[in-house]
């Protein structure tokens, strides 16, 4: 169980509404809520729908049931971002007026042609953090990542540190297309719900890195982490909706929840095997043992 600090426990499951929950999902809203539940804490849903041209009504609709047939019922009402945009554009102009944030001109294929890779992606060479250049409009809004080291300590993977000037680089925290982007929304979201813990997908550990930054620019409180092993299908590629992962099989949602279990490393009994969820539920609460989840950075469903 979570180590406390005197401060209730809330956690969150935030899922992108771009097509159905896989099995890899699954898995992280199943830990992040045995995690909450095993703590007494809040777990609360947030449906991240930022992204305005991939989000879908009928998805957000459809992860809803999925969680609700598995029997991973949340507290107080679902979070929307799409609602929530001048919250960003508030946090974006604190960063612009302290001098953390400044427009940028360049389109992603000249940034391309030039920059480097880094563990998030592609590094920006700062072409545009001195101003624009003549003649140039800007077209995004990039926050100005300061020198020096960030760690943090991840409750499964151990001590985490990175440079992350040099390794990150000045990412995006407003887009060309005019919708803030999935950094900036993450932070100002965890900050507004008091999240005090994260578990999820060890995929999304790198990005914990520029939210520690903007958590920090921003005075809000920086939670505790914890990133699962990665789910790889029978290929060795990563269960998700862009590899065409098959949705979650909910013909048997207590067989369901007991091979994320299993995956967990949690080694369910034989006995709930066939169990109603709610058995199935009660007695993984009851055993949640975060230690035993494995040790290896993938592992196959």
């Amino acid at each position: 169980m979570p180590t406390m600090s005197g401060e209730s426990y809330i956690g969150r499951f935030a899922p992108s509404p771009t097509g159905p929950l896989h099995q890899g999902s699954v898995i992280a809203a199943l830990a992040s809520y045995l995690d909450a539940r095993a703590a007494g804490g809040t777990w609360r849903l947030r449906i991240d729908d930022v992204d305005s041209g991939r989000a879908r009504d009928d998805a957000a609709a459809d992860i809803l049931r999925t969680l609700e047939t598995l029997g991973l019922h949340w507290d107080g009402p679902v979070q929307y971002q799409a609602p929530r945009r001048d919250h960003y554009q508030d946090a974006l102009e604190r960063l612009r007026d302290a001098g953390l944030a400044y427009p940028c001109a360049c389109t992603r294929r000249e940034i391309a042609a030039v920059a480097s890779v880094g563990p998030a992606g592609m590094i920006y060479p700062g072409t545009c953090r001195d101003g624009l250049p003549a003649g140039r409009g800007a077209r995004s809004w990039r926050f100005a990542m300061a020198p020096g080291e960030l760690s943090f300590h991840d409750r499964h993977a151990g001590e985490q540190s990175l440079e992350p000037a040099s390794c990150i680089g000045d990412f995006v925290i407003r887009r060309g297309d005019g919708l803030h982007a999935y950094h900036l929304a993450m932070a100002v979201d965890d900050g507004d719900l008091g999240v005090t813990d994260v578990v999820r997908g060890g995929d999304l550990l790198p990005a914990t890195f520029p939210q520690l930054a903007l958590q920090r620019s921003l005075d809000l409180p920086t939670p505790r982490y914890l990133h699962l092993p990665i789910a790889v299908g029978p290929g060795g590629h990563k269960l998700s909706k862009t590899n065409g992962a098959a949705p979650a099989d909910l013909t048997d949602p207590g067989g369901t929840l007991m091979d994320a279990l299993t995956f967990l490393g949690q080694a369910p009994p034989a006995e709930i095997a066939g169990a109603p969820v709610g058995e199935v539920l009660a007695w993984a609460v009851a055993h949640w043992r975060p230690a035993h989840i494995p040790r290896s950075s993938e592992v196959r469903v």
